[in-house]
């Protein structure tokens, strides 16, 4: 390659840099904004004031082991569309006897950064027995339980189950939320398209598995779609952010009346 040729490339070349370079500055300062910005978010606890709120991230009791980056209040937000979506499974469970008990919503990205940093650090153990007992904490990244990012911070996603509005006691799902195992898949011992139990020689029973085809029916009724990889965890098919991941902490938001 003669003088002039290799010039004219390292011309070329410092030029498509300088390029990508500026599309991903303006990228990133107009996603910032866009981020930050919790108009379209309400508060869970005032569109379904009976629902029960038992926010895991706020607390210490979570695979982490620690209140997670991001959560200053217990408070449950999610964009208004997912919201009256929920208030209408909730109003459906309801009349079969059920309240709604939220574990997790909107989820900030410092959360998810949170996660990751967590799952790098494979001497931190403190919580496997309670919540990974038979997964290897350096195999969390391959095998997708800890992800760069979330559907939860999009604002439309939430982690919950169902507690028996009778005696204020959660309904045996047959698993506990954030179980890090096959056994928190929706197809562990049943074909949740057709909701048919499947006995197995180990599993979960037939009742526990129907528990869990009771809130499925219930959140595809009213437009959300599931997780094949956690029963507790649903997205509104028609999220109005598909696109944006949100980055405001997680603390009560105000809305106008």
């Amino acid at each position: 390659m003669n003088r002039k040729c290799f010039t004219l490339l390292m011309s070329m070349l410092i030029i498509s840099f300088m390029v990508i370079s500026c599309k991903k500055t303006i990228s990133t300062q107009s996603a910032v904004v866009a981020e930050q910005d919790s108009s379209d978010f309400v508060n869970l606890g005032d569109v379904i004031p009976d629902a029960i709120l038992e926010i895991r991230y706020y607390t210490t009791y979570n695979f982490v082991g620690a209140r997670v980056d991001g959560y200053l209040q217990p408070v449950a937000l999610m964009t208004r569309e997912a919201a009256d979506s929920l208030r209408a499974v909730s109003d459906e469970l309801k009349k079969q006897g059920y309240r709604l008990k939220i574990y997790d919503a909107y989820r900030p990205q410092c959360a998810v950064d949170h996660f990751v940093r967590w799952a790098a650090d494979t001497t931190d153990t403190t919580m496997r027995q309670a919540f990974y007992p038979d997964v290897d904490k350096s195999l969390l990244f391959e095998q997708d339980y800890i992800m760069a990012k979330s559907g939860h911070t999009r604002g439309s996603t939430v982690d919950l189950t169902i507690v028996d509005a009778r005696n204020g006691k959660i309904v045996d799902m047959g698993g506990t939320f954030d179980w890090f195992g096959i056994e928190s898949h929706p197809d562990y011992c049943g074909n949740p398209e057709t909701f048919e139990y499947i006995p197995q020689e180990e599993g979960i029973t037939e009742q526990q598995f129907n528990n869990r085809m009771i809130l499925r029916k219930a959140m595809l009724n009213h437009g959300f779609k599931p997780l094949d990889s956690e029963w507790w965890h649903f997205t509104l098919k028609n999220e109005p952010y598909p696109d944006t991941y949100f980055e405001f902490k997680n603390k009560e938001v105000r809305n106008e009346k």
